[in-house]
């Protein structure tokens, strides 16, 4: 069997083995109902005096598609490369023509539809929801490979965390360890000017995410009303390379930290 055949085969295989498991399907996309519900919510009922959900609706999509980005791909291929090394499922894989990276690959392509479909529900909900405005642009395009390639990043992290923590348990606690100072340190929903100076943004892959896709999804205005139609610097663009720099980076790292059976 050839590498795309034996890749695709392994992507079917992830794929029906994700819509068996019912509860997992049902939590997926729930999660983004429960971001919209609570988050939602607050930004909402807050007042725009200044502080935490002070920014209009618009401004917390990309916070909001980060939590899925990060999230659900750190406990669900973090779970699973422990399920595996825990089964001994690798030294079985080892007998098979697939390479460990050839199944990472696979996972990460199921995941990153899963996802992807998930990330389309909640901005639908937001939209809905919160009556947050989405820019008519051709650069809103620009948001899809934005989240394929942060989904495809975290899946890489949730692969080197199953191979290095010890149990499964121990998989979800450390990916809530890293998500969520992720998620309040890199601009998702606090805003630069409320965050230390000295605190290194450019060193979280998260900020690359939610800079590139704040850029493409909200548009700011003047107190006037006028928007605001030049990208802050760096560009959507120059955020969508740094991701993926991190991302192809990241992968390698995973694939090497797969569990081996020599």
């Amino acid at each position: 069997m050839s590498r795309l055949g034996r890749i695709g085969a392994a992507t079917r295989a992830g794929w029906h083995s994700f819509l068996r498991r019912r509860t997992a399907v049902f939590f997926t996309f729930f999660f983004p109902v429960i971001i919209v519900v609570i988050f939602g919510g607050l930004v909402e009922t807050q007042s725009t005096d200044g502080g935490l959900f002070a920014e209009p609706s618009g401004w917390y999509i990309a916070g909001y598609l980060s939590a899925v980005v990060i999230f659900t791909p750190l406990s669900r291929v973090g779970s699973e490369v422990a399920r595996h090394r825990d089964g001994g499922l690798f030294e079985k894989l080892a007998t098979t023509p697939l390479r460990r990276w050839e199944w990472l690959l696979a996972q990460t392509l199921v995941n990153t539809v899963l996802i992807g479909l998930a990330s389309l529900l909640l901005v639908l909900l937001l939209v809905v929801g919160t009556g947050a405005n989405l820019p008519m642009t051709p650069e809103l395009l620009l948001a899809v490979p934005l989240v394929g390639v942060g989904v495809a990043l975290f899946c890489a992290v949730g692969a080197i965390l199953g191979s290095l923590v010890e149990s499964q348990d121990g998989v979800i606690a450390a990916s809530n360890g890293i998500a969520i100072p992720l998620l309040f340190l890199s601009e998702a929903f606090v805003a630069r000017d409320m965050l230390p100076d000295w605190l290194p943004l450019a060193a979280s892959p998260i900020t690359y995410f939610v800079r590139g896709v704040r850029g493409v999804t909200y548009e700011p205005t003047t107190s006037d009303g006028t928007v605001l139609t030049q990208w802050p610097e760096p560009t959507p663009y120059a955020d969508l390379l740094g991701l993926c720099l991190f991302a192809v980076a990241l992968f390698v790292l995973a694939a090497v930290a797969l569990p081996r059976t020599d």
